[in-house]
């Protein structure tokens, strides 16, 4: 009885080896890391007062935006432009194309993604509140809002946007504008309009 009182050394009391210590170290440093990586994706959208999440464009709405802005030419600009897709499928159509997003870490990725392909090193990403960003400049337009967002999106560009731009508005459309085309279903449906002033 005695000796079980004692117990063991204290190297041998815990159990776990200078490995399996290594490990917990690394596995809790890891997910630390993650966690710090991921707040300006999950976290700080949920705090704004809208949250316009990344959700990557699909290989089939990136064809429908190029198929509504068949003809088109100009400036673009992609608003919440995410990893920069829009904008880099803007530019191989010949479009001068820029992009809005607020994320810091999807617009140094985006200016990385430019930077290393000649064909995009004309595009600009600028990391701004989308309601504080100048839209004249801007012949074309595309959004893939939310649509909470949407009502005030369209105040914006009416107020905003010159004749005979084009907006394109992917997964939901503007509420009171009646688009001139409409491609596809579902998530997938793109509206295009056209201001006329």
């Amino acid at each position: 009885m005695e000796e079980l009182l004692q117990g063991s050394e204290p190297n041998q009391s815990s159990g776990i080896s200078p490995a399996g210590k290594f490990l917990i170290y690394a596995t809790g440093g890891l997910a630390v890391g993650v966690s710090i990586i991921c707040i300006p994706f999950t976290v700080l959208p949920a705090l704004r007062k809208v949250c316009l999440p990344f959700v990557p464009a699909t290989t089939v709405q990136l064809e429908r935006v190029a198929q509504v802005l068949a003809g088109r030419s100009g400036r673009l600009i992609d608003i919440g432009s995410g990893d920069g897709r829009i904008v880099f499928t803007a530019a191989k159509l010949g479009f001068k194309a820029d992009g809005v997003e607020l994320n810091p870490w999807l617009v140094y990725y985006s200016r990385i993604a430019a930077w290393l392909n000649p064909q995009y090193r004309e595009s600009r990403f600028f990391r701004r509140d989308l309601w504080k960003f100048d839209l004249k400049p801007y012949n074309n337009i595309v959004i893939f809002g939310v649509e909470e967002m949407m009502q005030d999106f369209e105040k914006k560009v009416l107020n905003e946007a010159n004749n005979d731009t084009v907006v394109v508005a992917c997964r939901f459309p503007l509420p009171n504008m009646i688009p001139v085309e409409t491609v596809g279903s579902g998530v997938d449906t793109i509206w295009k309009y056209e201001i006329k002033k």
